[in-house]
């Protein structure tokens, strides 16, 4: 198996997504109430967040 370099940006962004996407299937499947407002910020805080992760990794990884 081929080896390739952790990308923690990119898990963070697909682990944000991931959530809200759950949010909104539970609350299409009716196990709860999510209001639709919760999206907006909840992904941009999320890929803010992702991009923060990812410069940080990138100057760790110049350093070295």
């Amino acid at each position: 198996m081929l080896r390739h370099e952790l990308q923690p940006g990119k898990l963070v962004a697909g682990t944000v997504l991931v959530v809200a996407g759950v949010l909104y299937a539970g609350d299409a499947g009716g196990a709860w109430q999510t209001p639709w407002f919760v999206a907006i910020p909840l992904v941009t805080g999320g890929l803010c967040l992702a991009g923060v992760v990812a410069l940080l990794t990138g100057l760790a990884r110049r350093r070295r």
